[in-house]
């Protein structure tokens, strides 16, 4: 169990550091293509941000989020020593405590204690072929997770209603969600099928879209109906509110339509690897 332990916890201190290449690439190209003068001047201190962060190792956000995993286990692994789910946590205690990260996990959502080292993680589980373990960590800070929507559509609804669905969660979250964002979309399974495919997709290279030919053509399309909207970058007005939508779908009931939304930040916090 140590291996996950160590894994886990330099994870947390990695994504929490450093953007992956291909939202460093998003940052960049944006700056090249924001018609907006002020969108420009947000996204140039984003950028001088991200560098002073990587340099001084300092957080790229001072909110480092509640630490959602992804963890995919062949069925041919077996662990010994101990409860994975304890040195997952194990691992995300040590990475904030060690990495001198903000703890932001609270014992109960009433009562409100803090429990001073960002456990519980939030963890899913998946039992695939192999006898590999694949581990995605992607911290989630709560500005642009409170800005998640979930739908409950009719099938009449049709795509056209997802369509809406998406671009009323991002309307509604505005500068809330610190743009410019990655807008998670779930398609199907049912309410919290369609929640978890979303936050999934927020994990997914920005520049690689669905495989499947309409929801690709549905990312593309979405992704220039959110940006002539003109939230901007910081929400100040511009041509760069998203850098990516990324959808996941999944078989549904014949009397439902799920869509999940959830919006990511400018940062987009994720780091994955395999043991």
């Amino acid at each position: 169990m140590e291996k996950i332990i160590q894994n886990i916890k330099e994870m947390c201190i990695e994504a929490n550091h450093f953007l992956s290449d291909d939202m460093k690439d998003c940052l960049y190209n944006a700056i090249k293509t924001e018609e907006s003068e002020l969108g420009k001047k947000v996204l140039s201190s984003l950028e001088e941000n991200l560098q002073i962060a990587g340099n001084d190792m300092i957080p790229i956000c001072q909110d480092t989020g509640m630490a959602v995993i992804f963890i995919k286990i062949g069925q041919e692994v077996h662990f010994i020593g101990g409860s994975l789910e304890s040195a997952i946590n194990e691992g995300v205690r040590r990475g904030y405590i060690d990495g001198f990260l903000r703890k932001s996990v609270v014992k109960d959502p009433i009562i409100r204690e803090n429990t001073k080292d960002n456990t519980p993680a939030i963890i899913h589980y998946e039992i695939v072929e192999g006898d590999e373990v694949t581990i995605t960590l992607a911290p989630k800070g709560f500005g642009s997770e409170n800005m998640s929507r979930v739908f409950m559509l009719k099938p009449a609804d049709g795509i056209e209603g997802v369509k809406n669905a998406v671009l009323t969660a991002v309307k509604d979250a505005g500068p809330n969600a610190c743009p410019p964002m990655v807008v998670g979309v779930g398609i199907g399974g049912d309410f919290e099928k369609c929640a978890i495919l979303a936050k999934k997709a927020l994990t997914r290279n920005v520049y690689e879209h669905s495989n499947i030919p309409y929801v690709k053509d549905l990312e593309i399309e979405l992704l220039e109906k959110i940006n002539s909207i003109g939230i901007g970058p910081g929400g100040l007005g511009g041509t760069n509110t998203a850098f990516a939508v990324n959808i996941e779908t999944y078989p549904t009931h014949i009397a439902g339509l799920p869509v999940g939304i959830n919006i990511c930040c400018h940062v987009n916090r994720h780091v994955t690897r395999r043991i």
